[in-house]
């Protein structure tokens, strides 16, 4: 499993650049901004969901405070329900608990069974992302991230 210490190891070990910082538990968008961390107009808000019957997931990443609609994200798939995963759900297919969560959960899990959107506005520039642990941030190029998702079997979906 990936936590913060075996995602950094991984980052230095692929020669990519970023930005740790640790600090207390940051669950809401609310705590991020009264962090004061760099890079929040970065920000990757996650959300972790499923269809209706529990067989397929998808986690998507919007950037900064905007909203996921999970209507549009499941229609183009056939799917007119998607909802939010359980705790149970998140510990089973990342590996993580709810604010934690983060494209880089995808490496705790089976990125190939995972449909992963992420927001177009991260194209260029940074992300800001907890390293599947809400005790600590990374800032990183986003480009770089996908790189890394893409190498391993993720299939990227931008919207």
């Amino acid at each position: 499993m990936y936590y913060k210490k075996e995602i950094c190891e991984l980052l230095k070990a692929q020669g990519l650049s970023f930005e740790y910082y640790e600090h207390p538990p940051l669950v809401t968008m609310a705590d991020e901004e009264q962090a004061m961390l760099p890079y929040f107009e970065e920000l990757a808000k996650n959300v972790f969901a499923s269809d209706d019957k529990r067989r397929d997931y998808f986690l998507i990443s919007v950037r900064g405070n905007g909203r996921i609609d999970l209507k549009a994200i499941g229609a183009p798939w056939g799917y007119r329900h998607l909802r939010m995963a359980s705790e149970q759900e998140l510990s089973e297919k990342l590996g993580v608990i709810s604010g934690a969560v983060s494209p880089l959960s995808l490496l705790n899990g089976d990125a190939r069974s995972i449909r992963f959107f992420i927001d177009s506005r991260f194209e260029e520039g940074f992300i800001r992302l907890h390293p599947n642990d809400n005790t600590a941030t990374i800032c990183m190029n986003a480009a770089d991230l996908l790189r890394l998702l893409s190498e391993q079997g993720c299939e990227i979906h931008r919207f």
